[in-house]
């Protein structure tokens, strides 16, 4: 089966989410990701009072990298020290989750310690460049002891496999939205190769849409094979 078209099966085809992490929306019901519906992303604001932020925030993602909002750092600006531990893979309807249910590392801004929480990957890619999207696109979810949120991003277009993905591959064919052990997933060989990043404050991507969010997205783009 096409490696791809399997995702988009997944993700192109929602219901209810029975968990989640990172502050996100627990029932995904209300509301979709069609733009042209009222319960798209425009109307979200309105569907719950909760989740007005998702219409009158200042700092909303996902945005266009060459946003005022957005800037360019180097890899010195901020340091992974992750390590391979338990995980479990869910369907969450709008996305394919993978959950670290031990310590698998942390990240650090400017001396505050970011747990690695879990990582989804999105298709096509939510952030764009210059108006283009990409084929998908990974967030690693960060949380501080304070609850605060950091999330690194990566966009890939079609190529060359990925290592990470091709392993999680027989998980992912029979991923329901029950959690399913996957084993030790060492999140170390989500591998980017790049000195540059974008770096900017937005929000949560689905409601309730929660800002304050560092986003950092790595510059170059990656690749994920069709097989």
């Amino acid at each position: 089966m096409l490696f791809f078209a399997l995702f988009f099966l997944y993700l192109t085809f929602p219901n209810i989410s029975l968990a989640s992490d990172g502050g996100e929306v627990v029932d995904e019901t209300p509301f979709m990701y069609e733009k042209t519906t009222e319960k798209g992303p425009l109307g979200w604001g309105k569907i719950n009072p909760k989740w007005k932020v998702c219409n009158t925030g200042r700092y909303q993602s996902p945005i266009d990298l060459t946003n005022a909002r957005v800037s360019v750092i180097r890899d010195q600006a901020w340091t992974r020290q992750y390590k391979p531990a338990p995980a479990v893979i869910q369907n969450r309807g709008h996305d394919i989750m993978v959950s670290w249910k031990g310590d698998a590392g942390k990240m650090m801004i400017r001396r505050t310690a970011f747990k690695l929480v879990q990582c989804h990957w999105h298709t096509p890619s939510e952030h764009t460049v210059n108006g283009t999207s990409y084929d998908m696109e990974l967030h690693m979810v960060h949380m501080s002891a304070r609850g605060k949120l950091a999330v690194i991003a990566v966009l890939y277009k079609i190529g060359k496999p990925n290592e990470f993905l091709a392993k999680l591959l027989k998980g992912i064919k029979t991923v329901a939205t029950e959690e399913k052990n996957v084993g030790i997933l060492d999140p170390r060989e989500i591998r980017f190769q790049t000195k540059k990043f974008y770096r900017y404050i937005g929000s949560l991507t689905v409601p309730p849409c929660t800002e304050g969010v560092i986003w950092t997205i790595v510059k170059r783009v990656n690749t994920i094979s069709l097989e």
